[in-house]
């Protein structure tokens, strides 16, 4: 083996050298990596927007995997966590879910009782009302006599909402010159006087609807707000 030869194995060899070199550099920093962002755990994330009081259900979440160093300690790592759960704010596409995030479902408190009633959905807030949501309730009467003025009254204020039923087709009143109309039944929790002014107005008002409340609001309606004539209307 001449000169030449002997330095081109010797290049090979510290060819060869410096390949090793490198992938050993390269798992090394990769093993840095790991080490420094540890194991991956399961996250949920919202695949769309959420309005506050909604009942929550798994396909409203996209499951991903993220390095558990970089989850806070309330992320939400298994959605047997959000049953019975309602939305406690509005909850934005893309955010990880949290803990905070959600709130149980609402139950009575003393002196309450769920009262459940039908209303048209064409006079209700169409997909609107939510578990949880407050609403005034509004129902309008005709007058007893020809001469009484028709009266629209607020019969009930912050009416918790508890539980919103499945959209149910309902055949007319033979009273009541009526047509078919779909109804979705919605769960209250109200107090014994409450209740029995909804449930009059179920069966003796011409018409129900139903107001939402804004989230926060505190107040209720005056008294002398709670009745309209057309004729008094100034």
């Amino acid at each position: 083996m001449n000169s030449r030869q002997r330095r081109g194995v010797i290049l090979l060899i510290l060819s060869v050298i410096c390949a090793f070199g490198a992938f050993a550099g390269v798992l090394s920093v990769i093993d840095d990596v790991k080490s420094k962002v540890g194991p991956e755990v399961t996250a949920y994330e919202l695949r769309a927007d959420v309005a506050p009081y909604t009942t929550l259900n798994p396909g409203q979440f996209k499951k991903i995997s993220m390095p558990k160093r970089w989850l806070s300690a309330n992320a939400v790592t298994s959605l047997a966590g959000i049953q019975d759960k309602i939305a406690v704010t509005t909850l934005k596409k893309g955010s990880l879910l949290q803990s905070d995030m959600v709130v149980d479902q609402p139950e009575l408190k003393a002196g309450e009782q769920e009262v459940a009633i039908m209303i048209d959905a064409a006079t209700g807030v169409a997909g609107k009302i939510t578990p949880g949501s407050l609403v005034n309730v509004y129902a309008t009467f005709q007058g007893k006599q020809q001469s009484d003025p028709d009266q629209s009254k607020i019969i009930v204020t912050n009416a918790r909402v508890l539980d919103v039923g499945e959209l149910t087709s309902l055949e007319p009143d033979n009273n009541k010159n009526q047509q078919p109309t779909d109804a979705v039944p919605i769960t209250f929790a109200l107090s014994t006087l409450d209740a029995q002014r909804l449930t009059y107005a179920e069966s003796f008002a011409q018409r129900v609807r139903l107001a939402l409340v804004a989230p926060g609001t505190t107040t209720t309606v005056p008294d002398k707000d709670r009745t309209y004539e057309l004729a008094t209307d100034k």
